[in-house]
């Protein structure tokens, strides 16, 4: 199942793809048509936080329209703007750094492959949808790069996780474009700065279930430059993988319903290149992630 916030005519609406048919079930107006009321939240991280009573509620929806085929609520993809799953997440994004062997390497030596996970945060307004415009930021920086990751939403409140347990408290999975200021990272001697302008965040392009994604520890990711392939990878170079990553941030940290953990990147940063190749206004990013899809976003001209 793939979950979407979306707008239509100023709407905004949560939604569960189709893909035999290739469109968006808007499933609060659904479940009205189909039981004489909505119960379902307005909002996909109010779903969330339902846990198994909205993927039951969603199911029996899916199965519904199947046999009740309506422009009420079947919206093709043509009509709509996808927005980020979670347009507003309620805390900062958590965000794993060097996680893979290869992209330390690059950006450093074998001095800077952790030996512990390396944590820090991006704020809930770097967050936008796909093929939503990131800025450039000239104003500020010189040097905005790249960083295509698998993202992971959690599903229920945890504190004191074991990795055993772990993928239970997983609702989903979504795709991050990491967008960082190299230059801010530098100066400033610390990420949030460099990590946190608006829009550098780009999300989705819907959240992935977990039940179509049983091992998050083996999906190919690709991100490409106008085209031009510039990291390929598999999530099984995790340094620290999901459980591990899931595990060792609440054991202090309470985790709640729709919080976001970016699962860091993989070599070919523009920053990594000899000379570094940075982004430019026009640049059109593209992450895909084996079972997720392909999120795409374009830097401001």
């Amino acid at each position: 199942m793939k979950f979407v916030t979306a707008e239509q005519n100023g709407k905004i609406f949560v939604g569960m793809v189709d893909e035999e048919q290739n469109v968006v079930i808007n499933i609060q107006t659904a479940e009205y048509v189909m039981n004489g009321e909505a119960t379902l939240p307005h909002s996909l991280l109010e779903c969330i936080a339902l846990g198994e009573v909205f993927i039951e509620k969603a199911q029996k929806i899916k199965q519904w329209t199947e046999t009740h085929f309506s422009d009420e609520y079947i919206c093709p993809f043509s009509n709509i703007r996808l927005l980020a799953p979670i347009p507003r997440p309620t805390k900062n994004i958590f965000c794993v750094g060097k996680n893979y062997v290869e992209h330390a390497l690059e950006l450093g030596s074998d001095s800077d492959i952790p030996e512990h996970i390396m944590l820090f945060s991006k704020v809930p307004t770097t967050v936008v949808g796909p093929e939503a415009v990131v800025l450039n930021h000239q104003h500020v920086t010189n040097e905005l790069d790249y960083e295509g990751e698998l993202a992971v939403v959690i599903g229920k409140k945890g504190k004191g996780i074991r990795k055993e347990e772990a993928l239970d408290y997983v609702f989903g999975y979504t795709i991050v474009n990491d967008i960082t200021a190299r230059d801010l990272q530098e100066r400033h001697k610390q990420f949030l700065l460099g990590k946190s302008l608006d829009t550098s965040c780009p999300m989705g392009p819907w959240i992935v279930h977990k039940s179509s994604i049983p091992n998050p520890n083996q999906l190919n990711i690709e991100t490409k430059v106008n085209g031009e392939t510039r990291q390929k990878a598999n999530t099984e170079q995790f340094i620290f993988n999901v459980e591990t990553i899931i595990s060792t941030i609440s054991q202090g940290m309470t985790l709640e319903p729709g919080d976001i953990i970016a699962t860091g990147t993989p070599a070919g940063v523009g920053k990594g290149m000899n000379p570094p190749r940075f982004l430019k206004p026009g640049d059109v990013i593209e992450v895909t992630i084996e079972g997720i899809g392909t999120l795409r976003n374009e830097i401001e001209k």
